[in-house]
């Protein structure tokens, strides 16, 4: 079991194991923060960084890496086809359906916090945790800006 977050104080990546205890400090600022441990065989109720209970799930897979499979292929598929390679260039297409289908059954999930961005992975599944909701993204992206504005605001009457 591990998290990735970035520090609440000072936005600067962090990393938790499981073996490292309950505490974690952040190298840059030294803001301490107290995870709560979650048994192995328990779900996920709320992100160990902020305490939000509004988690989501989504493939633990590199999205670049993806659509690159994506953009190779639809190219692969256009040369072909102009090279009047036809059988050749829908099994292209279709190989590469193939391949990503393998492997969105075979990479696992990831659970993301919807406030502070911070990724739980391996931890047990929990059915409460739902693909990603634009309307509670959006409601944490505004909630974000106006904290920030609030910020910009003090530091500029300060």
């Amino acid at each position: 079991m591990n998290v990735r977050f970035s520090c609440l104080e000072c936005d600067r990546p962090g990393y938790w194991d499981s073996q490292a205890g309950s505490h974690w400090q952040c190298p840059g600022c030294d803001h301490r923060l107290a995870l709560t441990l979650v048994p192995v065989d328990h779900p996920l109720h709320e992100c160990m960084a902020c305490g939000t209970a509004d988690l989501y799930r989504k493939k633990d897979f590199p999205h670049l890496m993806g659509m690159l499979l994506l953009i190779g292929a639809c190219l692969a598929f256009l040369i072909t086809n102009y090279l009047y390679r036809h059988w050749l260039a829908w099994g292209i297409l279709l190989g590469s359906a193939a391949i990503d289908c393998l492997l969105y059954l075979a990479v696992g999930d990831v659970v993301v916090c919807y406030r502070c961005h911070a990724q739980h992975r391996g931890f047990a599944p929990n059915p409460n945790h739902q693909p990603y909701d634009l309307n509670i993204g959006e409601r944490y992206r505004q909630e974000r800006l106006r904290r920030e504005r609030l910020q910009a605001e003090r530091k500029l009457s300060g």
